[in-house]
């Protein structure tokens, strides 16, 4: 489906069994491996706990056979993808208001 139509959102569960809504941002790939980032959902409901709300990146593995999404290695990783994220939506926001 287009971009045009609207965000495109993804339900995931974590570790404990706990589902949430993601709105995917972007994708990216990077030293050969596939990246996309999320912001959570906004659902209207107020969470007990303070949870941070930034980006989530996830990377796309091949588990028998079948793609699926993983929390990154390690903070190094994650730093320099967050990096590129970084890079790729400033390259986009100039390219919107017309700077070269």
């Amino acid at each position: 489906m287009s971009e045009e139509f609207g965000p495109d959102f993804i339900s995931v569960t974590d570790e404990d069994g706990n589902e949430f809504e993601l709105e995917h941002v972007d994708t990216i790939e990077y030293n050969g491996q596939i990246y996309m980032a999320f912001f959570p959902a906004d659902t209207g409901e107020e969470s007990d706990a303070e949870e941070e709300t930034g980006l989530i990146i996830l990377k796309v593995v091949d588990v028998d056979g079948e793609e699926q999404l993983s929390t990154l290695d390690s903070e190094e990783e994650l730093e320099e993808v967050y990096g590129q994220f970084m890079d790729a939506l400033f390259q986009e926001e100039e390219d919107d208001h017309g700077e070269s």
